[in-house]
């Protein structure tokens, strides 16, 4: 472990000794993670990538890329681009990025299933907004808007996700 790396147990989400409140997925921390179980897989994840909305924030990172009005990410094992970011209107199922609401205005993305996804392991697992406190996500890390914003700037591509059952 290195000093950014984000922890994640039963217990919550840890970052430099710190405890950052935070909801997982619906199916709880899972070693056997499958498309649609709602899990948050166990393992030790890198940060790939950060996107922010540039209509609604300031970069937050130097290495943040924007968000556009078209981006989404493939969420269908039947697609080529299962679980890569695709340019929208898309014929296969995806989730949209460019969201009315604010939940994927900042997206930290992590390495699960990526870059040569096994078709039905799973898609995408990002740290993002949360929806509410104690609202589970799909898989994903959720986290308040203050806590997500905070820790932006803080972490590296260094930093990874260990998720610990």
């Amino acid at each position: 472990m290195n000093v950014h790396d984000l922890i994640l147990s039963p217990q919550g989400l840890w970052f430099q000794n710190t405890r950052l409140p935070c909801t997982i997925g619906r199916g709880g921390i899972r070693v056997d993670k499958r498309e649609g179980d709602g899990a948050t897989p166990v393992g030790r994840h890198r940060l790939i990538g950060m996107l922010y909305r540039p209509d609604r924030m300031a970069p937050p990172a130097d290495w943040a890329l924007p968000i556009r009005p078209r981006d989404g990410w493939s969420d269908d094992p039947s697609d080529e681009d299962y679980n890569l970011m695709i340019t929208r209107p898309h014929a296969f199922s995806h989730e949209r990025l460019w969201r009315s609401d604010p939940l994927y205005d900042l997206v930290i993305l992590t390495d699960w299933n990526w870059p040569r996804a096994d078709r039905g392991a799973g898609s995408a697992i990002f740290l993002h907004r949360w929806r509410a406190p104690g609202k589970p996500t799909e898989g994903c890390v959720a986290l308040a808007p203050e806590v997500l914003r905070w820790l932006a700037p803080r972490i590296r591509l260094s930093t990874r996700l260990i998720v610990r059952a």
